[in-house]
């Protein structure tokens, strides 16, 4: 059984914060940065990293990421979890070898269609646009963000790919980022769970489930995890 699950969103959402949570506690459980495969690594000359309209270096654009060389990790992985997994450190729990787990992290996950169609669940963490700044300006980044940055290019160029992702019926979960660490973290596990539970019982024989009365909510005792409320992001 394999999972690939997103864990997107909008800048200082959370995104790293709930994935290395969800890394330790999942089995066979392997993580792809999109942070990597930026076309001019945040340590090498940014010649690469055009200046836009807004007169700023265009970072947080699908442009600036080789998105065919993290499909291609993807695909890498989906061909051999356990090669990937050995290749990246990760050891194969003997009691839940059949099960792997594939994190992708990133800002713009979901705008690149040939990867959008792999995830088997897509999660997108949001904040308000004021706890979005100011969280923002505490960050200390390798290469500093210039005076104006985010009111003029980062938070315009969120709402637009989270609108295009709106448009082209991408579903996603929408988590609040303003909840703790914790309980993000309990939610989106307890979801993920719920998805190998599910999947594990639809694989399974059809006497794995005796027939009975269905109702509301009945089947094979299992839990349906519910999508959290949007938390709209105001200016």
């Amino acid at each position: 059984m394999k999972l690939i699950v997103g864990i997107g969103g909008m800048t200082n959402g959370g995104k790293t914060t709930l994935t290395n949570s969800l890394l330790r506690a999942l089995p066979n459980c392997c993580v792809i940065h999109q942070d990597d495969f930026f076309k001019a690594p945040l340590f090498q000359p940014q010649d690469q990293i055009a200046v836009g309209e807004d007169g700023f270096k265009q970072w947080d654009v699908l442009e600036s990421l080789d998105m065919e060389a993290m499909l291609d990790t993807v695909q890498a992985w989906l061909s051999s979890p356990q090669k990937f997994a050995r290749a990246h450190g990760v050891s194969v729990q003997p009691e839940a070898s059949d099960t792997h787990i594939l994190l992708l992290e990133g800002f713009l996950l979901y705008s690149f269609k040939p990867l959008v169609d792999l995830y088997s669940r897509r999660y997108f963490l949001t904040v308000p646009y004021e706890e979005c700044k100011w969280r923002r300006s505490t960050r200390n980044y390798t290469v500093p963000d210039p005076p104006g940055l985010f009111d003029g290019h980062v938070w315009p160029m969120y709402q637009k790919y989270r609108q295009e992702m709106e448009a082209n019926g991408v579903e996603v979960v929408y988590l609040d980022g303003t909840k703790s660490r914790e309980e993000l973290f309990r939610e989106v596990l307890e979801d993920i769970q719920n998805s190998l539970l599910n999947r594990s019982q639809e694989s399974a024989p059809s006497s794995a489930c005796p027939a009975r009365p269905q109702g509301p909510g009945r089947g094979c005792g299992h839990r349906t995890a519910r999508p959290a409320a949007s938390q709209p992001d105001i200016v």
